[in-house]
């Protein structure tokens, strides 16, 4: 039904005659949530081998579909596919450390965010050069596609350093292992948990630069599904289910990790 749905609001979408069905479909007209999530992104979200999503993503995402009363079930996904999950009703949410921001939003509609992370720089073991952002000027740096870390380097900080592409942060962390790249660059629980897997091959820099506010996305329009999202999120920090998730994915790897309620942006346009 979710994606009977789906293709008649796209249709009349189309017509221009959908406005008032495109804020139709909600996350709570389901019994089971299909959420969108990362695959290769150790600590957020992982698919092992016998097909099983773990990680902190995982885990939230399990919390927010338990207090909605909702079964869940998980799809992967990558940065640039993440709109289409939703638009195409492959999925009723996405929980994919999706920065939210004002073009997005003209997208999807954003619940949270359910972390605030900082962007932090990684690079090899012992490799010295690079110790903030200006350091990336005329560096190597790895761009995941469908991604607006570098933008924020490039276009925000006006730093001009060599964008070398990739399709995942995997993708980014194999470049910066053999060299082909000098930095991989997003939000610190990205880098954590690659860095908590490779044990020592790889060092966070340490020098935050912004924030990336990870929000829980949801069909455009949907606010009442929204707003019961954010009544959940601020349920798992209050109880402390947020920081003994933290703390499990990743402890081990030193970072500052908040366990406060974000801020929330609102979930009207």
């Amino acid at each position: 039904m979710r994606k009977l749905v789906s293709a008649v609001a796209a249709a009349l979408l189309l017509s221009g005659c959908g406005g008032d069905l495109a804020g139709a479909r909600s996350i709570l007209d389901d019994d089971e949530l299909v959420v969108a999530v990362k695959s290769d992104q150790p600590g957020l979200a992982v698919r092992t081998s016998g097909g099983v999503f773990q990680g902190f993503d995982v885990d939230v995402a399990a919390y927010v579909a338990a207090r909605l009363g909702k079964k869940v079930s998980f799809v992967a996904t990558t940065s640039e596919g993440r709109e289409a999950k939703l638009r195409e009703g492959a999925a009723d949410m996405v929980v994919a450390t999706y920065s939210i921001s004002a073009e997005r939003k003209r997208q999807v509609t954003f619940a949270g965010p359910y972390y605030v992370s900082r962007q932090d720089i990684l690079v090899r073991a012992g490799y010295g050069r690079i110790r903030n952002v200006r350091d990336l000027k005329g560096r190597r740096l790895c761009e995941a596609q469908g991604s607006i870390s570098t933008s924020r380097i490039v276009d925000g900080h006006q730093i001009a350093a060599v964008l070398v592409p990739a399709r995942t942060y995997g993708e980014c962390v194999d470049l910066l292992r053999s060299g082909a790249v000098e930095a991989v660059s997003t939000g610190d629980l990205i880098l954590a948990g690659f860095a908590v897997r490779e044990r020592g091959a790889f060092a966070i820099v340490n020098a935050p630069f912004t924030a990336e506010r990870y929000g829980i996305a949801l069909p455009l329009g949907d606010v009442e599904g929204c707003e019961q999202v954010n009544r959940a999120i601020t349920d798992m920090y209050q109880d402390g289910t947020a920081a003994r998730l933290l703390d499990k994915w990743f402890g081990a790897s030193g970072l500052q990790l908040s366990a406060f309620v974000p801020e929330f942006e609102g979930c009207t346009p």
